[in-house]
């Protein structure tokens, strides 16, 4: 994938509601993008981006549905991504630093829990989940997309559903290169993108995969993501690999949304668990949709999150 930057491009953005912010960290203080569209005094969403490494850009499908509901909402492209800052400090590419990256994003932009809802997105939903067990007090509402509370379930169930349903001569070669470690060898993805993730990622002839998702592969930074996923794409064998919160969501106690898919990468039936598995928990399930259901299953997953946040607003006590 390309990851050259173009500050030029880069720069041409800066306008519109976008803004700069400085973020400390013990390597110095950068600067992570963020831009606001809307304006709504009790409806504030940030939105946390995949990878990590990702950008916000893939999430621009929010702008079909959430400016007709009357939200105000943030894109926001984490520390290392491709319209902030890119220190050459692998020391920063850490869970807790992240975390604190964003509850400083929340107090610059003056997120309240009268009106701040969090949103995450795979990684993000990973991110959202660490700040809700740290900040919850700041939180109006939680929303975790694609994303299940354990590594290591992940991990087994890419192991014992993803992969044996995968073709076997297929998956046979896919170990092979990454036995080697030869992930930059172009057989990696020629057989990646035909035999998972057209199935498991987005559901839709890579011809004609959106603009916004093409556009947020393109400047995916491996320097983020290698470290903390690992190289693989059929399991996670990075720093997160033991990354597990299940015993933990109980106590998250503000409103939540978990969002699965039945052709998701990650266990549906593990994040139905996980919305049962906190005090004020709501699950969507998207029939039709993947890993990335914001596009293959579109009506089903913004109708379905846009009455949570609806819902949430209105009640006295967050979610009834």
């Amino acid at each position: 994938m390309n990851t050259d930057l173009d500050y030029s491009l880069r720069d041409d953005i800066l306008s519109g509601g976008v803004k700069m912010i400085p973020v400390d960290t013990e390597k110095g203080t950068f600067r992570v993008w963020t831009k606001r569209i809307g304006n709504n005094p009790t409806v504030k969403v940030l939105l946390l981006h995949g990878g990590p490494g990702l950008t916000h850009e893939y999430l621009e499908a929010f702008d079909s549905y959430f400016p007709k509901a009357g939200f105000e909402y943030y894109y926001y492209d984490q520390l290392g991504s491709y319209y902030s800052d890119h220190p050459d400090e692998p020391d920063l590419w850490e869970l807790p630093r992240f975390l604190e990256e964003v509850e400083q994003v929340r107090q610059y932009l003056g997120l309240d829990r009268e009106n701040f809802y969090l949103y995450g997105h795979s990684w993000g939903g990973l991110l959202a989940i660490e700040y809700a067990l740290k900040y919850q007090q700041h939180l109006k509402g939680l929303i975790i997309s694609n994303m299940m509370s354990s590594i290591p379930a992940y991990n087994e169930y890419a192991q014992k559903v993803l992969m044996p349903a995968m073709d076997l001569e297929v998956l046979a070669e896919l170990k092979h290169l990454e036995e080697l470690e030869d992930y930059e060898n172009p057989r990696y993805m020629e057989l990646l993108i035909p035999h998972h993730y057209v199935h498991h990622v987005l559901r839709m002839p890579p011809d004609q995969w959106p603009d916004p998702l093409n556009r947020a592969f393109n400047h995916l930074n491996p320097q983020i993501y290698v470290p903390l996923q690992g190289p693989s794409e059929l399991g996670v064998k990075g720093k997160l690999l033991h990354w597990d919160r299940t015993a933990d969501l109980a106590h998250i106690t503000v409103p939540i949304l978990v969002i699965g898919s039945r052709h998701d990468t990650m266990d549906p039936e593990h994040m139905e668990w996980m919305a049962k598995a906190v005090s004020k928990g709501r699950y969507l399930f998207c029939p039709q949709g993947s890993h990335l259901a914001i596009y293959d299953d579109q009506k089903v997953y913004f109708e379905g999150l846009i009455q949570f946040i609806h819902d949430v607003d209105a009640s006295e006590d967050g979610l009834r």
